[in-house]
């Protein structure tokens, strides 16, 4: 093809190209006029947009404007958000802060507690003082330097003195003579030997006046004598019959009243004129029933009828009082102690006096003798006499020599009161036996044939023999009870009423120095549990009507004195109930618990009720018999009481435990095994056993040394997180009253400086539990020492006071504690409460004194003196008990001493 063709081919083809956009222009063209139509349709809207296209450079610019106004109020308000948040967060820290710290002193403020606080409350901080105090009491009647194995029976009882053989048991008893003439040799020697007690020549009128006398007393005290004595006097000029018959005798007491007035009205009563009559009633005998007045009324008017008199002996008692309150019944005192052990020794030291210038005396010193007063030759004469011989004159005197007599009399009376001596017998008021045997024992030892500790020892069987004779004899009676038993097998219906009196003796032994009412309804409990002892299948009938306060004290050898109990922290006045003897509880529970083994079971069981007893003058004086009885046999209160009480789960039970140890640790045979049980329970005990051995440590008797006893304290005090800080702190500072008190503030300032927190914590709360405690609070202040006179002192200023050297360690701890954080509220109260006992309520000065030495070591910087100021002004500010302002400026110039002024303006403000 040509370029001509190919040219015209171009054209050619170019039109048909052209004719396809050409329609589609066409088709737009359309689609405007449309769009035109459409626009013509909405001439307003589209008039808006042109208008807003044309203002739409000043819109822009306040939208703009409009955007940055909202994003800065949003940064504004952002940024108080911030700072809300960043307050609630600050808020919530400090909330959190405080909340620690008030965790953090409650922490201490709980650990400086009570051991007894979880059972009574933050309102008794009392008890553990006030059951310090019964401590202290009970001891007494305990006395550990006294072994208990010293009531030697045995040899009272097989020891003879001379000739004489000693019994302990020589009162009489009624069964050898219960009925038959009275020997004029047995009243002659009555007449020479009977001391008469107070209030004789009244017994006497009554029994002229009346022919009958019914006469109360408690056996041994000689009321068998005084009755036979007054027979004697009144039978002596009432005219009796010479060869009639003996003027007294004694009657069965089988027989009874009715019998002896059936006696006196039968034949022969003409010949009875004159005479008397011995009637001894057993009314504590099962079935035995005491006479009625008909009965009585009968006797006497058979006795007025034949011109005879008689005495009925009865002993004091519920079954009794009816007698001894009608027209014939009168109560025999006994006789005076002194006046009858001189009559005694009198009688004794004649006795014995003659005995060994016979034995002495061979017959060729009494030809000799003879001898020498008829030729009265000079001594080189005498047979016997010079080098070789025999002395000139006998060793014994014989018995004619009087003035001697009085000096062994005068040389007796002073050994009997001697303290040792005294302690030994151990008995205010002495039975006619009783007399009788001190009086033999003491001229046995001045006359050589005795040592003076077989005298001790024989003295100390008095109350031995006394506790015998209360409890022998209650099994046979008790074995007596089911035949006297009503019919229908009401089983042993007497067991409450017999057992109560006994009841009543171990009661007083364990509780002596409370109210006649406490040992009275400890002695109902144990009456119930020595009843179901004896009798398990039958409940026992509890006697609701056998208390009888004065035979009560007359059948336990008891006395009533006026004194003060302690309630709830204050002191009433009570009257309070003793043994008329310090030997006697600890032979009352030796008797028991040595003698009669079935009783341990049914008193073991009383002792845990004791154990609960929320008064602290019960359970503590409890604890502490406990720990006597433990001393008999360890092994036996280990099982039965000591363990169970000491993992029990109350603080008080535990308490209890301990202090049965310690009493026992007072005890040289026993202070070994105690020692090394408490050791073993502060390494190796559950946490009560830990517990319990930290009490006992705080005693001061269960460690060898301090050291020892702090080095176990702290065992148990850093354990497990500190849980029985409190115990452990709270028995440091029982420690503070020992002798070696200066070993135990280094060591606590050695745990304040320790590196570990739990030595921390325990040298900090021992330090403010030490301002907390009261010197009565501490066991270790017995009676006597320094700290006894300021009981009611806070314990470091009784210590600053009467021991100045201690003041700076105190003071050293006590500025640590106000300067720890975690320990400075909680000291911060403990230094108030140790500022409020300068003077009393009343005004009178109180721990004053102390203060005046304590407080200027407390306030040496400037730092200190401010706080101390902050102190006083929050102490006056304080709106239950503000500071009065003279004292307020008072403690300041105690505390910063100024030599300008006088202790008078400083002690008025």
């Amino acid at each position: 093809m040509s370029d001509e063709q190919q040219a015209a081919g171009s054209p050619e083809r170019a039109p048909q190209a052209a004719d396809q956009p050409r329609a589609k222009d066409d088709r737009a063209k359309d689609d405007r006029a449309r769009d035109e139509r459409a626009r013509d349709n909405r001439p307003r809207a589209d008039e808006g947009r042109a208008g807003s296209d044309r203002d739409s450079g000043g819109g822009e610019a306040a939208e703009k404007g409009k955007k940055k106004e909202e994003r800065n109020e949003q940064d504004k308000r952002d940024k108080e958000a911030r700072e809300r948040e960043e307050r609630a967060k600050e808020e919530r820290e400090k909330e959190e802060r405080e909340r620690e710290r008030e965790r953090v002193t409650g922490r201490f403020k709980e650990h400086t507690r009570d051991p007894l606080a979880e059972e009574q409350g933050d309102d008794g901080p009392t008890d553990l003082a006030a059951a310090s105090r019964a401590r202290h009491s009970t001891r007494m009647l305990f006395d550990t330097g006294r072994d208990l194995n010293s009531f030697d029976r045995s040899f009272i009882q097989s020891a003879h003195i001379g000739d004489i053989h000693l019994r302990l048991d020589s009162r009489q008893s009624g069964a050898g003579m219960r009925s038959g003439p009275v020997p004029e040799d047995e009243l002659r020697g009555l007449r020479r030997a009977h001391v008469v007690p107070q209030g004789y020549v009244r017994l006497r009128s009554a029994l002229v006046a009346r022919r009958l006398l019914v006469l109360g007393a408690a056996p041994g005290t000689g009321r068998t004598s005084t009755a036979l004595s007054l027979l004697d006097e009144v039978t002596a000029g009432a005219g009796a019959e010479p060869g009639a018959g003996p003027r007294v005798s004694r009657v069965d007491p089988d027989g009874g009243v009715r019998g002896l007035a059936g006696l006196l009205s039968g034949d022969g009563a003409e010949d009875r004129r004159g005479t008397g009559y011995l009637l001894e009633l057993a009314l504590t005998r099962p079935g035995s029933l005491p006479p009625d007045a008909m009965d009585l009324d009968g006797l006497a008017a058979a006795l007025d009828g034949c011109g005879a008199f008689a005495v009925i002996v009865v002993t004091l008692g519920s079954a009794a009082n009816p007698l001894l309150a009608g027209r014939y019944g009168m109560i025999c005192p006994p006789a005076p102690t002194q006046e009858l052990l001189t009559t005694r020794l009198r009688e004794k030291l004649e006795e014995r006096r003659e005995e060994l210038a016979e034995r002495r005396r061979s017959p060729a010193d009494h030809t000799a003798a003879a001898t020498d007063d008829a030729t009265d030759d000079g001594p080189g004469d005498r047979p016997g006499g010079g080098p070789g011989g025999r002395p000139e004159a006998a060793p014994e005197p014989g018995p004619q020599a009087g003035p001697r007599l009085d000096d062994l009399l005068a040389a007796a009376e002073e050994l009997a009161q001697r303290e040792e001596v005294r302690d030994a017998v151990g008995l205010t008021d002495l039975r006619p036996a009783e007399a009788e045997v001190q009086a033999s024992l003491l001229a046995g030892h001045l006359l050589g044939d005795l040592s003076y500790d077989e005298l001790l020892s024989g003295c100390r069987s008095l109350a031995a023999g006394q506790a015998q004779e209360w409890f022998a004899g209650v099994d046979r009676a008790l074995a007596a009870l089911p035949a006297a038993a009503a019919d229908g097998g009401a089983g042993r219906s007497g067991t409450a009423a017999l057992f109560h009196p006994v009841a009543f003796r171990i009661a007083l032994a364990v509780l002596g120095g409370t109210p006649h009412s406490t040992v009275a309804a400890a002695a109902h409990l144990l009456t119930w549990e020595l009843s179901v002892q004896s009798d398990p299948d039958t409940t026992p009938a509890r006697p609701l009507f056998c208390d009888d306060p004065e035979s009560d004290l007359a059948l336990s050898r008891a006395e009533l004195i006026d004194g003060r109990v302690e309630v709830a922290g204050a002191e009433v006045a009570a009257r309070l109930i003793w043994y008329r003897g310090s030997a006697l509880p600890a032979a009352v529970l030796a008797e028991i618990w040595d003698r009669h083994f079935p009783v341990r079971a049914p008193l073991v069981r009383w002792l845990r009720l004791l154990s609960d007893d929320p008064r602290p003058h019960v359970w503590m004086r409890a604890a502490v018999a406990a720990g006597e009885l433990s001393v008999r046999d360890f092994d036996h209160s280990y099982a039965e009481l000591i363990r169970p009480l000491a993992e029990a789960a109350t603080p008080r039970r535990r308490i209890f435990a301990a202090t049965t140890m310690d009493q026992a640790a007072g005890h040289a045979s026993h202070r070994k095994a105690v020692r090394k049980l408490v050791d073993d329970w502060s390494r190796f005990g559950t946490k009560p056993l830990r517990w319990t051995a930290a009490m006992a440590l705080g005693y001061g008797n269960a460690a060898a040394t301090t050291d020892d006893a702090l080095d176990a304290l702290a065992r148990i005090g850093v354990r497990d997180d500190g849980d029985q800080l409190a115990a452990a702190s709270f028995n440091v500072v029982r420690l503070l009253a020992l002798p070696d008190v200066a070993k135990v503030l280094r060591r606590m300032a050695d745990w304040t400086h320790h590196q570990r927190d739990a030595y921390q914590d325990l040298g900090l709360v021992t330090t403010v539990r030490m301002a907390l405690t009261g010197v009565d609070e501490v066991p270790a202040a017995e009676p006597g020492s320094p700290l006894a006179d300021r009981g009611d002192w806070p314990l470091p200023l009784a210590l600053a006071a009467t021991r100045p050297e201690l003041v700076l360690p105190m003071a050293d701890l006590l500025w640590t504690a106000l300067n720890t954080p975690r320990s400075k509220d909680v000291a911060m109260d403990a230094l108030e409460a140790l500022m409020r006992s300068a003077v009393r309520k009343d005004g009178t000065e109180w721990a004053r004194p102390g203060l005046a030495a304590l407080l200027p070591a407390l306030a040496a910087e400037e730092h200190d003196r401010r706080r101390l100021d902050w102190l006083l002004r929050r102490m006056m500010n304080d709106p239950e008990n503000p500071l009065p302002d003279a004292q307020a400026r008072s403690l300041w110039w105690l505390a910063v001493p100024s030599p300008d002024r006088t202790g008078e303006e400083e002690r008025h403000g």
